[in-house]
């Protein structure tokens, strides 16, 4: 993606919240109370017709468990970024125990 618009960004972004959103079991309604934001603001974002605010988004991240690196990984052309993100997506879905025990082996590779 050589050239992003701002409506690039507004669906992406509205499509990744949407999905993370029913994914965690909540509604638009949920949503809106817990952000302190209007529902018809909600829907906007989520159809990719409305902008967010950064701080808006923050909380939006905080609450639905999202890593920055899911959000904006589409935008990302350089290869080495997109290497660490899929290594951080890996790491995400394992269980906390592995991923002490990745960070274990990360600690033991970085002093060698």
């Amino acid at each position: 993606m050589n050239s992003v618009s701002k409506t690039d960004i507004d669906k992406i972004f509205g499509r990744v919240l949407r999905d993370f959103r029913v994914k965690a079991g909540f509604t638009q309604e949920q949503i809106s109370e817990k952000l302190g934001i209007s529902l018809k603001y909600i829907s906007r974002i989520e159809n990719g017709y409305n902008g967010i605010k950064t701080q808006t988004l923050i909380k939006y991240l905080n609450i639905l468990g999202i890593t920055p690196n899911t959000l904006y990984k589409d935008f990302i052309t350089n290869s080495e970024v997109q290497k660490n993100i899929e290594l951080s997506e890996k790491i995400n879905s394992l269980s906390d125990e592995q991923k002490e025990f990745v960070s274990s082996v990360i600690d033991l590779l970085k002093n060698i």
